[in-house]
Formats: structure tokens, C-alpha cells, sequence
């Protein structure tokens, strides 16, 4: 039995560390939680007390939000090669695009989604800015290199590729040519494609039930 226990909904950010325990190859258990009671319920309040997915348990080690679980998973298991050298450059960049994935695109998104439009003369007290700048940064970096930290894919392609997968799904997000390139770079990985289907059929199943 795995002492990775991975508390998820399929229709949630669990399918971001879905990808990433795939990517690690370690096996784990996954507790599927429902929306509603079962999510804030006192059970899973005592796993994460912001009744929300996904949660990590590994051994005595409690992780939460995705950005976290998947910088986690990526130092506890070394040998998937999800995160560059400690004492290379491209660490550097991989704690960069990982946390902006986790800042300012998580919030400019959120701000489109939800309608609301920061004032020109208050966008230095947001994080992001505006989504145009944080789209265009991101178009920038991406131009010139395959992966979001530099020339191997991390951790942060995850996090950040599936940032911007849903986005564009979703119509927060532009369909630049740079991004719809590297979103087909990297979802095309085997260990994505496997994610991917096994929360298709929890989803598909869960309908079937309804």
C-alpha cells in the first residue's frame, strides 16, 4: 500500500497533481471527494481545513494547494527529474514560473472570469497588474524557449500548462499560436495522456450515476 494518499475531485485543480503523480511514477491512492458535505465535512476539514481539493498526505507530510503539492512531489522524488539541479540557473527560473503560474496568472484569470476590471490607476496594488501583461510575459518566455524554465520539462510545465490549457478552454485566456504550441507539446505526454483519461471516466461516471 502507497503512503501517497491523493484527496481529489476529477472536476477540480486535483487534475493538475493528478499529472504531476503520474509524472513521479510512485504509486499512490486516491480518495475521490465530493463536492458538498463530504468536502466539508469534518473528516476532510481535518486533512485540509479549507474544505478543498486536492490534498497530499505523504507519510506524516500534509500538503495543500496544486503549486505546492507539485514543487512537493518534484523534491521528494528526485529521481522523476521534475526540477532542475538546486544549483543550476534553470532553478531559478523553475521557482519563478511556478509561483507566477500560482500568483499572477491564477489571479488575472480569475479576474476575468468572475468580470471584475482592476482601474488603471490601481493596478500597482494587484499582483498581476493586468491580464494583458501577465499573457504577454508569459508569451515572452515561452517564445524562446520549449519549456516555461528553460530547456527540460518541470514541474512548473505543469503547473503552468494546465494554467493555461483551461484558460484557453475556457475563453479566459487568448489562443496565441506560442501558447497553443506548448500546450500541445506538453499534454501529449504519456504521463498526461494517462491522467487525463483516468478523471475523464470519473467524470464520465459520475454523470452516468446522476
Amino acid at each position: 500500500m502507497s503512503d501517497l494518499v491523493f484527496y481529489t475531485n476529477p472536476m477540480s485543480r486535483g487534475r493538475i497533481v493528478r499529472w504531476m503523480l503520474e509524472e513521479v511514477g510512485a504509486p499512490y491512492r486516491a480518495e475521490i471527494v465530493a463536492y458538498g458535505p463530504q468536502m466539508k465535512g469534518a473528516d476532510y476539514l481535518a486533512v485540509n481545513p479549507m474544505g478543498k481539493v486536492p490534498s497530499l498526505v505523504h507519510g506524516d507530510a500534509v500538503v495543500t494547494e496544486a503549486a505546492a503539492i507539485c514543487a512537493y512531489l518534484a523534491d521528494a522524488f528526485p529521481e522523476a527529474g521534475l526540477a532542475p539541479d538546486p544549483a543550476s540557473a534553470e532553478r531559478g527560473a523553475y521557482y519563478r514560473w511556478l509561483f507566477f503560474g500560482a500568483g499572477p496568472v491564477e489571479q488575472a484569470v480569475t479576474a476575468k472570469a468572475l468580470g471584475l476590471v482592476v482601474p488603471d490607476d490601481k493596478r500597482g496594488m494587484v499582483g498581476f497588474g493586468s491580464l494583458d501583461l501577465v499573457l504577454d510575459t508569459l508569451e515572452g518566455q515561452l517564445a524562446k524557449n520549449d519549456y516555461i524554465a528553460g530547456r527540460s520539462f518541470t514541474a512548473a510545465d505543469i503547473y503552468v500548462g494546465a494554467q493555461i490549457g483551461w484558460g484557453m478552454q475556457f475563453g479566459t485566456i487568448d489562443k496565441r499560436a506560442v501558447f497553443e504550441r506548448y500546450v500541445g507539446n506538453i499534454t501529449s505526454r504519456p504521463a498526461c495522456v494517462r491522467a487525463r483519461d483516468i478523471d475523464d471516466k470519473l467524470v464520465a461516471e459520475s454523470q452516468g450515476q446522476a
